[in-house]
């Protein structure tokens, strides 16, 4: 079984920045992938940005170029540093990890960004 703990989420005016964590503890693997979800009212969940145990990184159209992910493999944590956020960011931000054929989820923490 595999935990995550999401934090860093908060109220910030749009142009701010806010940086998440997730810490993951457990049954994990070397190889997965983790990431960050989110989820505004009345919308579906969407991919913000993924990364490889070895790295490899892909963004949503929508973050490219003000989110940047990045995690520490020594700690099973992965993080997500937004930059220039705007309203439209708000959301429930969750994070994810994949190995072999299973995917856990924490339990979400809120950005709102304000105009």
């Amino acid at each position: 079984q595999v935990q995550l703990v999401e934090s860093g989420g908060g109220l910030v005016q749009a142009g701010g920045s806010l940086r998440l964590s997730c810490a993951a503890s457990g049954s994990i693997l070397r190889i997965n992938a983790m990431g960050w979800y989110r989820q505004a009212p009345g919308k579906q969940r969407e991919l913000v940005a993924i990364i490889s145990s070895g790295g490899i990184t892909n963004y949503a159209d929508s973050v490219k170029g003000r989110f940047t992910i990045s995690r520490d493999n020594a700690k099973n944590t992965v993080y997500l540093q937004m930059n220039s956020l705007k309203p439209e960011d708000t959301a429930v931000y969750y994070c994810n990890l994949a190995q072999v054929t299973y995917i856990y989820w924490g339990q979400g923490t809120q950005v709102t960004v304000s105009s």
